[in-house]
């Protein structure tokens, strides 16, 4: 699987493209006019409970702004945060502050919004199931998506197309006999997994003895679920996918499936609520 590198020159151009997003073409023209010399320390407050993620992106925000600004954490990275306590405190010119305030608070707020939901998920069955992304992910946010899954307590399945064989319904329905399908998988394996979704019994019963890796048990009840695991019986690596909330993932775990993959923990994640006070 592709590693997520969150090196100091990654961190960097991220922001870089996000301030220009935000400045382009004539900067901020509302914070140009405050006093140009007006300095103050502004208080990073965090509105509601939740994991801290993405703090050295704000930082980097200020940084890139204006060198002078001094960012100084007072929580750090992946800790649990409460509601009105002070993440960071801010000192500088308070107009460039301003400036990088929207970029560096939306940084925080989707990577905490991210983090805190795959924790819910994961304090919810503990260590019974492995707590999985998948690769519905924002375009051209799925380092920052699946870093914040980490920072939750989740697992990141693969990064992109080329990490592993992911054999699913559609390329499945393109072959009369789909066994065939799993048959080049294995041929062309090369070091990489592979990874075969079924969803019923008998298309698991189809597969069962072909030498791969993983088999995704897609929207499967509860009960059915149970009897896949059985029957798989630890000859492969069993993973739940399809429809997981907080409401039905303990019994979707107590089938005693490894993993269980949730597109919601990055396709429609709700942002942390944070703020700049002066």
């Amino acid at each position: 699987m592709s590693k997520i590198q969150l090196s100091k020159n990654f961190i960097r151009s991220t922001c870089k493209l996000a301030l220009n997003e935000d400045l382009f073409p004539s900067g901020d023209i509302t914070s140009e006019l405050l006093n140009k010399r007006l300095v103050k320390r502004v208080k990073l407050i965090v509105n509601e409970n939740g994991i801290l993620g993405g703090i050295d992106f704000a930082k980097e925000t200020f940084k890139l702004i204006d060198k002078k600004i001094k960012f100084i954490s007072k929580k750090k990275e992946g800790s649990k945060i409460k509601k009105g306590s002070t993440i960071a405190l801010i000192d500088g010119n308070l107009k460039n502050i301003l400036t990088g305030e929207r970029v560096a608070l939306n940084f925080l707020s989707h990577i905490s919004g991210i983090a805190t939901r795959t924790n819910k998920f994961v304090k919810k069955i503990g260590n019974k199931s492995k707590i999985c992304c998948t690769r519905k992910t924002i375009p051209n946010l799925r380092v920052l998506q699946k870093y914040g899954v980490k920072l939750g307590g989740g697992k990141n399945h693969r990064f992109n197309l080329s990490d592993e064989f992911l054999i699913k319904d559609n390329h499945i329905a393109s072959e009369k006999n789909f066994e065939n399908i799993i048959k080049k998988a294995i041929k062309n394996k090369n070091g990489r997994k592979i990874t075969v979704e079924v969803d019923s019994i008998k298309q698991l019963k189809k597969i069962m003895g072909l030498k791969f890796d993983t088999v995704l048990l897609d929207n499967m009840k509860p009960q059915i679920l149970k009897t896949a695991v059985k029957l798989i019986n630890k000859k492969y690596e069993t993973e739940a996918s399809g429809g997981v909330n907080l409401k039905n993932i303990k019994k979707i775990s107590n089938t005693g499936v490894d993993r269980i993959s949730i597109g919601c923990l990055t396709h429609s994640v709700t942002a942390l609520d944070f703020k700049l006070e002066i």
